[in-house]
């Protein structure tokens, strides 16, 4: 399969003495159609989240209250990204293994995904991410 490359972006911020506004916009600022929306809250303490790959779903992660943390392991680099800002958005491609986890008691991890949900997209056995993208 083709292996891309998840990146963190920073989206500019726009505001006066009334305060902050982050715009995102499909196919702008961030590269591809946003077809899906959900979001993670009241994470509790020591939980982690995720454990899976996709086959076609690319993601865009912000957390836009609090913090978290995102283990991505797309088997040529391991590394831990900080989500701690709303102009912080991690663009996560399909080949990446991800977790989620130190959030913040006031952490909401907002997600916009590229597709709909299909629970065949879905790789949440790491020996067969390994088979899928170590080729």
């Amino acid at each position: 399969m083709k292996s891309q490359v998840s990146e963190l972006i920073n989206n500019g911020k726009l505001g006066d003495e009334r305060g902050l506004l982050s715009v995102i916009e499909s196919h702008n600022t961030i590269p591809f159609e946003i077809k899906r929306v959900f979001y993670i809250y009241e994470t509790k303490a020591g939980v982690r989240r995720g454990y899976h790959a996709h086959y076609k779903t690319r993601q865009a992660l912000i957390c836009v209250s609090g913090q978290c943390s995102v283990y991505l392991d797309n088997l040529s680099r391991k590394k831990d990204v900080i989500l701690d800002s709303p102009t912080k958005i991690l663009l996560l491609e399909p080949n990446d293994w991800h977790e989620m986890y130190d959030f913040s008691s006031d952490s909401v991890l907002l997600v916009l995904a590229s597709h709909l949900y299909d629970p065949e997209d879905y790789i949440r056995d790491y020996q067969l991410f390994v088979e899928v993208y170590g080729k």
